[in-house]
């Protein structure tokens, strides 16, 4: 069965309540039920912190227990040398997420430490890219 970790940075755990005509209204909670149901066949776990050396910790402890992650670190994206590091460190898939289009947002929303680490980005999907991330992870 292959396990994949969704690991959710700063401030995701208020979708569903924090600007919802950027991120929607509903809730990480919610939303993962249904990557559940879809995608019975595989294990998913996912964690939340709004703490960088947490979402490190959990990056470096999914090396020996995942077939994967998917890292929405949120604005840690735009300033953590040290999530991209952890990210580099460890021999699984990274995908990068973000639910909106970064490019299309304030100027210094452009710029992601870990997408030069990652296996690859999804954004501007919606809640969605985390779907496609997983898709991309089992193709």
């Amino acid at each position: 069965m292959t396990k994949i970790l969704i690991i959710n940075g700063a401030n995701l755990n208020l979708l569903g309540q924090r600007e919802p005509q950027i991120y929607g209204n509903v809730s990480f909670d919610e939303f993962f039920k249904i990557l559940q149901n879809e995608f019975p066949d595989m294990e998913l776990t996912h964690f939340q912190s709004n703490s960088e050396g947490a979402i490190i910790d959990k990056i470096q402890e999914a090396n020996e227990n995942f077939d994967g992650i998917i890292l929405n670190a949120g604005a840690y994206a735009h300033t953590s040398i040290a999530i991209a590091d952890a990210v580099r460190a460890v021999q699984i898939p990274v995908i990068e997420v973000h639910i909106s289009n970064i490019f299309a947002r304030e100027p210094f929303r452009k710029y992601s430490f870990i997408s030069q680490a990652a296996r690859g980005v999804i954004c501007g999907f919606g809640l969605n890219s985390y779907r496609l991330a997983i898709l991309s992870l089992i193709s």
